[in-house]
């Protein structure tokens, strides 16, 4: 849900507030996160489970939402002057200079978005479009309802047609070498 906007807020606004609320950023506009049901965290938990057991050793970090993704940040770039500020459900961040500090300042390596009524539209439009201007490499977005996964893949700057994985399939993850997802477990 969109606050009213008065302003246009930056990252320095998301840290300084108190309430205990989460939220997004999208260019200046303040948007509040509501809380997940039980089986988009389920989902989340088990993604988190496969990709931090392949990740075990490894220089790349998964990092469950709620997770500070300053997409556009550069090196040197204060909170104050950053306008875009998203929580993916699940990022994967390989490059330890994106890790410093809070949350990962620049775009993840995967980004995994689970689908609910209520995010649906901004996590197939809005973050689509934000994920693909930054060069984030993979996205997935997961859709309970249909057990299913679809997996965008950056090439020439845009994301192409969606390579789709049914709730028996094991899903390559395409930024980390052999490792695959098993959606039978993700979707139990």
């Amino acid at each position: 849900m969109a606050l009213p906007q008065e302003k246009r807020y930056t990252f320095a606004d998301i840290l300084s507030r108190e309430d205990g609320q989460r939220y997004e950023l999208y260019d200046g506009q303040l948007v509040a996160l509501s809380a997940p049901s039980n089986l988009h965290q389920e989902i989340v938990a088990e993604l988190t489970r496969q990709l931090g057991n392949y990740l075990l050793g490894k220089p790349c970090r998964v990092y469950p939402g709620a997770f500070d993704v300053q997409l556009f940040a550069q090196e040197g770039d204060a909170p104050q002057d950053i306008r875009t500020v998203l929580q993916p459900d699940v990022s994967v961040v390989c490059d330890p200079e994106k890790r410093k500090g809070h949350g990962c300042k620049g775009a993840p390596d995967l980004v995994i978005e689970i689908l609910s009524p209520s995010t649906q539209r901004i996590d197939r439009r809005v973050k689509y479009e934000l994920y693909q201007k930054a060069g984030v490499p993979e996205y997935w977005i997961v859709d309970p309802e249909q057990q299913m996964v679809q997996v965008h893949t950056l090439e020439d700057g845009w994301y192409g047609s969606p390579v789709a994985y049914l709730a028996t399939a094991e899903v390559p993850v395409g930024v980390l070498e052999d490792c695959r997802i098993d959606l039978k477990i993700v979707f139990q």
